[in-house]
């Protein structure tokens, strides 16, 4: 039995998790009183100031987040993968290689900040829009500056681009081949 993207997806973050654990202390961050998240694993943070490092962890979103009410508003259908991809889990946005380069998956630390990147994707999609461009939405960023890795709603699948421009190439006809080539590479990060 084929395995589905939401168990492609969990695998990676365990994956993620535990070599973060192998190669350092675990996932650790800046704490920020102004920017909690439920993936915070101190026991309080009452006692922390600013800038204190602190352990975080990925943790499922109860329910999940979607992505309806972006279809809704652009008159889209939008694959269920992405959606899962950006709504399954509040997470620090998180690193992976491939045989390519670096790229970065973006995530949702809080609720808030699932709203504000539903909000860049409605913008994303206008401005392909406007640029009579068919849209994308992007989920990753690359090491590479103004390259994004978007997934094209109509068909589903995987393409790199620049911003402001038509896809270059295609990477994976869907997210579910696309999870397969990542490998994590968590590092500290910063809000």
């Amino acid at each position: 039995m084929q395995m589905q993207f939401p168990d492609k997806f969990d695998q990676f973050i365990n994956s993620y998790i535990d070599q973060s654990t192998a190669d350092n202390r675990g996932l650790v961050t800046l704490y920020d009183e102004e920017w909690i998240s439920p993936c915070l694993v101190e026991p309080s943070t009452e006692s922390l100031s600013k800038d204190s490092e602190v352990l975080w962890r990925p943790i499922r979103q109860n329910p999940s987040g979607t992505l309806n009410n972006i279809a809704t508003a652009l008159e889209m259908n939008i694959p269920e993968e992405l959606s899962c991809l950006l709504g399954r889990y509040y997470s620090l946005d998180l690193n992976a290689k491939t045989s390519r380069g670096h790229l970065t998956i973006l995530q949702a630390w809080n609720e808030h900040d699932f709203e504000r990147l539903q909000k860049n994707l409605v913008a994303h999609v206008l401005m392909k829009r406007k640029l009579k461009q068919y849209d994308t939405l992007f989920f990753a960023l690359t090491d590479e500056e103004d390259y994004v890795i978007s997934v094209v709603p109509s068909s589903g699948e995987v393409v790199l681009e620049y911003v402001g421009k038509p896809p270059q190439e295609v990477l994976a006809p869907n997210l579910s081949k696309f999870i397969e080539q990542l490998s994590p590479i968590p590092t500290f990060a910063t809000l």
